[in-house]
């Protein structure tokens, strides 16, 4: 079966790979030419561990191909992954004019039977839509369409990772030809029938993936009913840190005990600046307004969303009460992406800063490998390091926004000595307080003494 991947961003890319990794044919097309150009050229237009590797080795194997010709790429495929952008609107509801774009493009283009899989993050009820415009769209033309919803559960930054070995492939059909197709692409990953780029050798002992089949309208509310509750545990450590912080507690061990009972977990109970990146903000919003079409108020995750955006302002209340006075200071931002390993840069809480200490007249320093070509056209006037002890000379503060390991390792007795005043602020909770505090450096963090 040949697979096409409508959509070259971050999904996209990653499904494309990994399906061409496990040993399927892939054809990948996007209206962004210079990304195709640039992906013909070997070079991969966005940041992700893995990814550079085993598109590379897909390439030389024959397996994988990229085109702007969409028609080309629909043509050619028996399944067709839909993975293009649902940015919200100012509403918040998802803005499904690409989607709406590429069914009908599928429509008009085909030849032959498709398998149509919703790779992109959509509101339930838009497989119903889609197999209706493929039907009006498709103008007589006798091919048949099966519709199926494919949500991913990816994270950018271990995306390749969670591809190959997943706790959960979920699909959702109306039929069960489109289940057995999706059965079979995913075969190699459920029985491990493929040769992991990841790991040397075997790889390491874990229970294989369920695979669940659903109706269209479950898979598409799963995605965001995992993604909002996700949301919601983070926001919710992010209170206990704040009621800590009054109350004389420590969030981390608060956190730790809670996590120990299995019927909480301990991911996504860190306590800090809170949920940014191009998933959790908008699919929060998106859920909001899709329980509003139908008449069900969200309390919860209104309140998700209110917590999630008072963090930066309770970062910037250290921040000022620290230095005080910020015009004329020098700080140096360690991280820039909203998370670590990857480039990323869409709702990073380190933008929102920057910003701000650029308004208020601040001299700023930043750090972070994979981010700096995306945040320098936002802000030229920052002077940018790959090497965080380059940012650190002569800062009056330090700022700590990513976990990524060059911050976690930092040799902070080496960064006081290049510091003009040994001041961290650490948005993240990496360092120890007590450790910190030993070295004489003045440290702040989210619910910890």
């Amino acid at each position: 079966m040949h697979i096409s991947v409508i959509g070259c961003g971050h999904v996209g890319l990653v499904t494309g790979a990994c399906l061409a990794a496990a040993g399927h044919e892939v054809t990948c097309t996007d209206i962004d030419r210079e990304r195709i150009a640039r992906l013909n050229a070997g070079d991969v237009p966005i940041f992700e561990p893995h990814l550079d590797e085993i598109l590379a080795s897909s390439r030389r194997a024959g397996r994988i191909f990229y085109t702007v010709d969409a028609g080309e790429a629909i043509r050619a495929g028996d399944a067709i992954f839909i993975c293009v952008g649902t940015p919200p609107k100012e509403s918040g509801e998802a803005d499904l004019s690409a989607v709406e774009h590429v069914v009908r493009q599928i429509a008009e283009e085909a030849r032959s039977p498709k398998l149509v899989v919703e790779k992109s993050t959509v509101p339930a009820g838009t497989g119903l839509q889609l197999q209706r415009a493929l039907t009006t769209y498709s103008r007589g033309n006798k091919n048949s369409f099966s519709v199926a919803s494919n949500p991913e559960f990816f994270r950018e930054g271990t995306a390749v990772e969670d591809f190959f070995h997943p706790d959960r492939i979920v699909v959702g059909v109306e039929d069960e030809s489109a289940a057995a197709d999706l059965r079979e692409i995913y075969r190699p990953i459920v029985e491990r029938r493929f040769h992991c780029p990841l790991h040397k050798g075997a790889c390491p002992p874990g229970g294989n993936a369920q695979f669940l089949v659903t109706t269209i309208n479950s898979a598409e509310l799963i995605k965001h009913a995992s993604n909002s509750f996700l949301a919601v545990k983070i926001s919710y450590a992010n209170v206990i840190a704040d009621l800590c912080e009054q109350l004389g507690a420590n969030v981390e061990e608060v956190t730790y005990a809670m996590g120990l009972d299995p019927r909480i977990g301990r991911q996504f109970l860190r306590a800090g600046l809170g949920f940014g990146g191009s998933g959790f903000p908008k699919d929060v919003q998106a859920f909001i307004q899709l329980a509003a079409s139908v008449g069900v108020d969200f309390d919860i995750l209104k309140a998700t969303e209110r917590v999630n955006g008072q963090r930066i302002n309770a970062f910037l209340d250290k921040v000022r009460k620290a230095l005080w006075v910020i015009k004329g200071k020098q700080v140096a931002v360690l991280g820039l992406a909203f998370k670590a390993k990857t480039d990323d840069i869409r709702s990073a809480p380190a933008l929102e800063v920057v910003k701000y200490l650029l308004d208020e007249g601040a001299i700023v320093h930043a750090s972070d490998p994979e981010a700096i070509s995306g945040t320098k056209a936002l802000f030229p006037k920052v002077t940018y390091y790959d090497d965080p002890y380059e940012a650190l000379k002569g800062a009056d503060a330090a700022l700590v926004f990513t976990e990524l390991d060059i911050f976690r390792i930092l040799n902070w007795e080496r960064a006081k000595s290049l510091m003009a005043r040994g001041l961290i602020i650490d948005g993240r909770n990496l360092y120890s307080p007590q450790k910190m505090r030993e070295l004489g450096l003045e440290y702040y963090s989210f619910g910890r003494q």
